[in-house]
């Protein structure tokens, strides 16, 4: 297991390396000048000549690539040319949000999700397995932001059960905090609750036909101590692997959500931030972005080797 983690990681190393290269090539080549674009244009050659110069601008190509990256390595992420401060401080700000949100999103996916596809791959061809499917199919159709909005109409101007935005911070206490990204989080889960459900519904009726679940009910195994004991674990490879990718894009692709409901995350600071020409808070950013997406899909191939073991044996 340890000689599995281990190559696992050095993959991850070098997967780092080559994504902060391809992030910051990316951002260099779009056009348009930050000191230009923050002093408008109006602004004397003079000015913007010295503002680059402070901004680090001027420096060649390399030696600010190295400079972000030693400074990500250290934890300094620079300084944020609109806010002017440091950019790390900005992130730890929105990241209580986003993070929060992205895992509250994420368990209600799951605590829909399995339940669902086991009920339908057990109930294959009934009218359950039907209503489920077609269920999960408009889950799956359904634009996320649209559902968002339907649900600030519903829950929030006619029923006033919730806030149609905003967050009111940690501070205010853990309910109203959780009561805030309820809707949120309820938004993103659905589209994604309905993926997971029938890939756990396809993967769970492969399993069920391998000759070893057959060889189990054979010596006397009941339906559900075959489906907990055999299938479903081997059945979990496919999902973790969605798991995994869902977890990323709630961390990074809630970028609508968190406008729809004005929750100051990190989607809503990379939005500002591109607006505002803020490249090193972009940069650091989806350079913290994909470092979650990294970590994430190692901690999916550990799980990997933890529910098949012939996986381990390969290595």
């Amino acid at each position: 297991m340890l000689r599995y983690a281990l190559k696992r990681l050095g993959s991850l190393l070098i997967s780092l390396i080559v994504a902060s290269l391809v992030i910051f090539a990316c951002i260099e080549v779009v056009p348009g000048d930050p000191a230009s674009f923050m002093l408008g244009i109006n602004a004397q050659p003079d000015t913007v000549a010295a503002l680059r110069e402070e901004l680090g601008l001027n420096a060649a190509l390399h030696e600010r690539y190295f400079s972000w990256v030693t400074g990500l390595v250290s934890g300094d992420m620079g300084t944020s040319y609109t806010y002017r401060s440091p950019v790390a401080e900005i992130v730890a700000e929105r990241l209580v949000i986003s993070l929060p949100l992205a895992l509250y999103a994420l368990t209600l996916t799951v605590l829909i999700a399995f339940p669902v596809g086991v009920l339908a791959a057990t109930r294959r061809g009934s009218l359950t397995d039907v209503s489920v499917m077609g269920a999960t199919q408009l889950g799956v159709a359904i634009p996320n932001f649209w559902f968002a909005m339907l649900m600030v109409l519903v829950f929030a101007i006619n029923l006033r059960w919730f806030s149609a935005g905003g967050f009111p911070g940690w501070e205010a206490g853990l309910f109203p905090a959780m009561k805030a990204l309820t809707l949120p989080a309820v938004a993103l889960a659905l589209p994604q609750a309905s993926i997971l459900a029938r890939v756990m519904r396809s993967s769970l009726l492969d399993t069920l036909g391998e000759d070893y679940i057959r060889t189990a009910r054979a010596k006397g195994l009941t339906t559900r101590q075959t489906l907990w004991r055999h299938a479903l674990r081997n059945a979990l490879i496919p999902v973790l692997t969605i798991i995994g990718l869902q977890f990323s894009f709630l961390m990074a692709g809630a970028i609508i959500i968190e406008n729809v409901f004005f929750l100051p995350g990190l989607g809503r600071l990379v939005f500002q931030a591109i607006s505002q020409r803020d490249l090193i808070v972009v940069e650091s950013v989806v350079m913290l972005l994909v470092f979650a997406v990294i970590v994430v899909n190692f901690l999916v191939d550990l799980a990997y080797a933890w529910v098949d073991p012939r996986l381990r044996a390969r290595v």
